[in-house]
């Protein structure tokens, strides 16, 4: 049941893309949402070194820099308050100083669902974001969540990467019994070698999925998922990729898996990730 649903405001695009996303999951779910924006004084500041005789021009640049984070984070804010009110969707709001990460994880622990785009969450489009950023997100425990891109599209097919791994099945399972899209038709794809593994993967899935009153059908690709996943869900044109953790190297992809982590830094679609 989804009750409680976070949302992160970033930079405006972005915003605007969670919140109408956040908004037509509560109204299926009579859920209330919570916009959150964290004003990060020190990662707007990370300028680099600073060469002889250019304090001056760093102190203006870092004012700058501070002045559009803080435009932004009112526009976000007032963006999120207008499309609630006039959706009539019950809200909250949380403006706060601090490091994002460890704001947006404390209170992902009392709700049920994040929405949030893939960039520009914690610079605000002020400054170019790191590598990897996102991921660190997750990897402070911040799941499941909804990744939203800049363009709000309908969910109309809905692609689940299926690794087989229990991680993989209680991603799956998440997103099924969250019924966030339930009448669209979802496929699920395995990778693998072997088609008679592949097969024995999929059939117990395709179950599960029709025994919540999905539409759904299945498929197995003999290929590794970090190279054909997303030109798969390009070819298939999905609107949504579902996936969890399925491999176990260095820390982000223990978290996320190689394949999860692949996907983030090159998607152009929305995901639902867990796990």
């Amino acid at each position: 049941m989804l009750k409680r649903i976070l949302v992160g405001l970033g930079d405006l695009p972005h915003t605007l893309s969670a919140t109408l996303r956040a908004i037509e999951i509560a109204q299926a779910h009579d859920a209330e949402l919570t916009g959150v924006a964290m004003f990060d004084a020190d990662r707007l500041d990370n300028s680099g070194a600073v060469p002889i005789g250019g304090g001056a021009a760093a102190k203006e640049l870092k004012e700058t820099r501070l002045e559009t984070a803080r435009a932004v984070i009112e526009a976000a804010l007032a963006l999120f308050i207008d499309k609630c009110d006039a959706a009539g969707v019950p809200y909250r709001i949380v403006h706060e100083a601090g490091d994002p990460l460890s704001g947006l994880a404390a209170y992902a622990r009392y709700h049920d669902l994040m929405v949030c785009g893939l960039h520009g969450l914690f610079e605000h489009g002020v400054i170019d974001e790191p590598d990897d950023e996102f991921a660190k997100l997750v990897q402070e425990g911040v799941r499941p969540v909804v990744v939203v891109n800049r363009d709000h599209l309908p969910i109309r097919r809905t692609l689940i990467a299926y690794s087989g791994s229990m991680e993989s099945a209680k991603t799956m399972k998440r997103f099924v019994q969250y019924r966030l899209w339930p009448d669209a038709k979802v496929r699920i794809v395995t990778f693998h070698n072997d088609a008679a593994i592949a097969e024995g993967r999929l059939a117990p899935a395709v179950d599960y999925c029709r025994s919540h009153g999905l539409d759904v059908d299945s498929e197995f690709v003999e290929a590794l998922p970090q190279e054909s996943l997303l030109p798969y869900a390009n070819q298939w044109q999905a609107d949504l990729i579902v996936m969890g953790n399925s491999a176990k190297s260095l820390l982000l992809r223990r978290i996320l898996g190689e394949t999860a982590l692949n996907v983030m830094r090159k998607t152009n679609r929305p995901l639902f990730l867990d796990q």
